[in-house]
């Protein structure tokens, strides 16, 4: 796997991280394994460290700083890498992944997902959660989001998939002219062939899942899966954790509205959008 996400590398990135790791490793004549038993991770774990393809918890860079007798060196450069993400702390390691992934699946519950997300669309998600915040945060939010987007500026990769409950369509997020741009949007990059959007309709009964789930593989890596709540972020890699999710995700598939129908739906509640706000 590419050492470098298509999105949000800072000056030094998570390979330099993960190459400083690796001489101080065997500089201390350890083992992947047996670093790992010492900082409580696995071997393999450690390994995708140093390839740059996960990011360490900050406890386990300053573990990690404590068996190689590096004075702190790991967690202050995790606390850099951290601070220089655009995106919360939460999302920062999933947002670096998606930027690896071969493919992504993607279902949403409340709001169009990020990678979809038009500017003032996201500006208008953010100001819901910190209508206090500082525009130049608000703006550094959004700048994030929008890097994020890039990934789909690639004919071919990755694969995304996205199943979005209805209520999405139907929340007016940021006004009628917002809901407009940004469905119209989301219908352009179905129409490129891009990405492949489904509604799952009110009339589908329960849904098998009420959360933003995002599914990731990789060329050279297991998959992983990524739960989010309000302010939380969860991150699954065990595989029968990761085959759950899948199962829910295609519950939720099966159950929304076909390819051409969930695009005329979208195209259809964005012109009603167009009607109330008289544009």
């Amino acid at each position: 796997m590419a050492n470098a996400s298509r999105f949000g590398s800072p000056r030094f990135g998570w390979d330099f991280f993960g190459s400083e790791l690796k001489v101080h490793r065997e500089a201390a004549g350890l083992t992947q394994q047996a670093l790992g038993e010492k900082v409580f991770c696995s071997g393999s774990y450690i390994g995708q460290f140093a390839t740059g393809v996960r990011k360490p918890q900050l406890e386990i860079a300053a573990r990690i700083d404590v068996v190689l007798e590096t004075g702190g060196l790991f967690e202050r450069m995790c606390k850099e890498l951290i601070n220089r993400s655009p995106y919360a702390s939460y999302f920062a390691e999933a947002a670096h992944l998606m930027g690896l992934a071969t493919s992504i699946r993607e279902h949403a519950s409340t709001f169009i997902p990020g990678l979809l997300q038009t500017p003032d669309y996201a500006r208008a998600v953010f100001l819901s959660s910190f209508p206090l915040e500082p525009e130049e945060r608000i703006q550094m939010w959004i700048t994030g989001r929008m890097e994020q987007g890039r990934i789909l500026d690639s004919p071919t990769h990755p694969s995304v998939w996205v199943v979005l409950s209805e209520s999405v369509l139907r929340y007016k997020v940021g006004g009628a002219a917002v809901m407009h741009e940004q469905l119209k949007c989301v219908a352009s990059l179905v129409r490129k062939r891009r990405v492949g959007v489904q509604v799952l309709p009110f009339d589908a009964g329960a849904p098998a899942v009420d959360a933003l789930l995002t599914l990731m593989t990789f060329a050279d890596a297991p998959p992983v899966a990524y739960t989010e709540g309000p302010m939380v972020g969860n991150l699954l890699d065990g595989p029968a954790m990761v085959a759950q999710a899948v199962r829910l995700y295609d519950l939720a598939r099966t159950a929304a509205l076909p390819l051409g129908e969930s695009l005329d739906l979208i195209e259809s509640v964005a012109e009603e959008y167009v009607h109330e706000c008289g544009t």
